[in-house]
């Protein structure tokens, strides 16, 4: 499939519009980097955001004329935007292209994510997530869901039923139930990622076991565990929610979360987890416990 990419550069204040203006034009992705090509972060209220700038890049169907786009986006931002150009892609195998790069993956002691073309040889022992590429957030390869996974690899979910808050790709959900969970519930507030969840549950033959929701409908739920791999700002907003998904005595994992922002994750879940150690890896970090009320 050929496509068009198109990218600019933004105060970091006016990303969070100019991402909404892109999807609402079809985007296929958008991604958002700092000059050093870090990720960007969505700043909580009244933090700063992590850089004043950052440039924005979009992928787009081939047939999509980007004229209307930058109208648009100059309308609404002015001088603001700075950097515009356009650029088409030559027809690729994207995906294979993708498979090409990512390899299998240990996490923990059983767990591997492998792409779904893939037979690598692997441990007897080995439990395997099979994913593809997608446009949904979530292959194993991002450090805060690296940590996620290692979480559920240590876990003891034999028999219980979780919840993957902000699922993406559905990736946590999939292996908490191959994993040993008799369930989990995964929610996002994308329709993508909820097409993408059971399209990787039914690769990985546990579809009647992950029940993907819109995070706006999700029915009530009292799991033995949650994991949360999301901003830390969305975790400090949807505590309350979380605790209310989880039953006494149960298990929770929250990721996303930069070094040095866990002590405000933990103060917004007022003391009603008992906090293991927190895990790092890389500049990132998990924070789990044991839900009390």
């Amino acid at each position: 499939m050929a496509l068009q990419q198109i990218a600019f550069e933004v105060a970091a204040a006016d990303l969070e519009p100019v991402e909404a203006l892109l999807e609402g034009f079809g985007a296929l992705a958008v991604t958002s980097q700092s000059e050093d090509g870090s990720v960007l972060l969505e700043p909580g209220v009244g933090e700063h955001p992590l850089w004043e700038r950052v440039r924005v890049t979009a992928l787009l169907p081939e047939q999509t004329d980007p004229e209307p786009i930058r109208r648009q986006i100059d309308a609404t931002l002015g001088d603001r935007v700075t950097g515009w150009q356009v650029e088409e892609l030559e027809d690729r195998a994207w995906e294979r292209e993708w498979l090409e790069h990512f390899r299998p993956m240990r996490f923990g002691q059983r767990l591997w994510v492998v792409p779904s073309e893939m037979e690598p040889p692997l441990p007897e022992d080995a439990v395997a997530v099979r994913v593809d590429p997608g446009l949904a957030f979530g292959t194993g390869t991002h450090e805060t869901t690296a940590l996620c996974l290692e979480w559920l690899d240590q876990e003891s979910l034999a028999g219980q039923y979780g919840v993957d808050y902000g699922a993406g790709s559905g990736l946590l959900a999939v292996a908490a139930v191959r994993l040993g969970a008799r369930g989990c519930m995964a929610v996002d507030n994308d329709p993508q990622a909820v097409r993408a969840t059971q399209e990787n549950a039914e690769r990985n033959g546990v579809a009647g076991a992950v029940a993907a929701h819109p995070a706006a409908d999700h029915p009530p739920c009292c799991a033995d565990f949650l994991v949360a791999n999301i901003l830390s700002a969305t975790l400090v907003a949807l505590a309350d929610e979380l605790l209310a998904l989880v039953r006494e005595g149960g298990r929770i994992a929250l990721s996303g979360i930069l070094d040095g922002q866990q002590e405000r994750v933990m103060a917004a879940f007022q003391g009603r987890v008992v906090w293991d150690p927190v895990a790092h890896r890389g500049d990132w970090v998990r924070i789990s416990g044991t839900c009390t009320a």
